[in-house]
């Protein structure tokens, strides 16, 4: 699949900036040309919306103008979530299509897979949608920045909520097979020390595998009354569907990927639902707390306008609308230095981002230190028809 936001007619010459530096590809005086992958099909194509709504704000941007007399020119291909078409894909984009820098490919077996040519071909990586902490190491992926709160970060909180809400209880901890899973199984590992192996039970899945029922039952078995589902939305919701067939009453967590309404919860059945604890920054449009807000009320127009027929209850556009307006930023930020270098140095540069949906206290700060969008988040509970922080 190939969706593309193409540049429209140069602009006026009262708005056209200077010429790009010549060694940068992908950049002219009226364009810049970005590429990503997403699974827009595969077991993992609810995410994919992060990608819808990233085109979405792209394409407010270019109605607006662009930024610095570009148009953002983004081009999209779907890699399935599988790691082999992520390689394919990327190469494209990269050799073939000489996009100037990556921006938000999502999926952390594809990135795992691509990183390191990535970096090997010194084009900038930029809030890649995954936690993987090992990519936030910028000595060895000097690139890249991520999207995502590191899952080592995401893990310890759940760590520490149960810990604290169930003292002693023993721990079920359902994996999906890859970095993403074990980075949470790490974080427990060392949230815990020494009382991991008496206190945590662990289950892998691969994302080939149709259901993971069978898990579920055995981790039940285990007389855990802690469960925490470490994942994409297919799986979480199977697994909240299994939990409440077979009965089992426990403390349940999912992973923040995880928790989107319409692709998570709504497919278990949200009255199924009811308790789970997920970890969040971003403000749920569907709650009648933030009616008054501005940031919500901007977003439900904005929804209405470049995203009509979609599910704004749909967290993955509300969070694709803001990588847009991270990359906005560090597009302002780099003025008419498109050069990679000056792009990946203002993307470790953000100083204090506010954006309109997310949760109060919730900044977005990076640095020569920090190669993360964010490392602050907020528990919630499902109630049966909303989060509750």
């Amino acid at each position: 699949m190939l969706t593309k936001t193409l540049a429209a007619a140069v602009l006026g010459a009262a708005i056209i900036s200077a010429p790009a530096r010549a060694e940068t590809p992908g950049v002219t005086s009226t364009e810049v040309k970005i590429g990503a992958t997403f699974p827009f099909s595969g077991p993992a194509s609810p995410l994919s919306n992060t990608g819808k709504g990233l085109i979405a704000y792209i394409n407010a941007i270019n109605d607006r103008g662009g930024i610095s007399g570009r148009k953002i020119n983004l081009i999209t291909y779907d890699d399935a979530y599988s790691p082999p078409k992520t390689v394919e894909q990327t190469r494209k984009l990269i050799e073939s299509d000489e996009v100037a820098f990556l921006f938000g490919p999502l999926g952390t077996p594809g990135i795992s897979a691509t990183i390191k040519y990535v970096n090997a071909k010194k084009v900038p990586h930029l809030f890649v949608v995954s936690g993987v902490t090992r990519f936030t190491n910028f000595a060895e992926f000097p690139m890249t920045t991520t999207g995502l709160p590191s899952y080592d970060t995401e893990g310890r909180i759940y760590a520490k909520y149960i810990t604290q809400t169930r003292r002693g209880a023993k721990i079920a901890i359902l994996y999906q097979n890859d970095d993403l899973g074990k980075d949470f199984v790490n974080a427990f590992k060392g949230y815990l020390k020494e009382g991991f192996d008496d206190k945590v039970v662990a289950s892998s899945y691969e994302v080939t595998e149709p259901t993971i029922d069978s898990h579920v039952v055995k981790l039940k078995a285990s007389g855990a009354e802690a469960f925490l589902v470490a994942g994409t939305p297919k799986f979480a919701a199977q697994a909240i569907k299994k939990v409440d067939e077979i009965g089992w009453k426990p403390l349940f967590l999912i992973n923040y990927v995880s928790s989107s309404v319409s692709s998570t919860i709504v497919p278990a059945g949200p009255e199924k639902a009811v308790g789970i604890v997920a970890a969040t920054m971003i403000k749920d449009p569907n709650d009648k707390k933030w009616d008054d807000d501005p940031g919500v009320k901007w977003y439900r127009e904005y929804f209405a306008k470049y995203l009509p027929g979609a599910d704004i209850s749909d967290s993955n556009y509300l969070f694709g609308t803001q990588q847009g307006q991270i990359l906005e930023q560090v597009l302002k930020q780099c003025g008419d230095d498109l050069s990679r270098e000056n792009v990946v140095k203002q993307s470790r540069n953000i100083r204090g981002l506010s954006l309109p949906t997310l949760i109060p206290g919730v900044t977005i700060n990076t640095s020569a230190e920090n190669s993360m969008a964010y490392t602050q988040l907020q528990l919630q509970r499902w109630n049966g028809s909303t989060w509750e922080q």
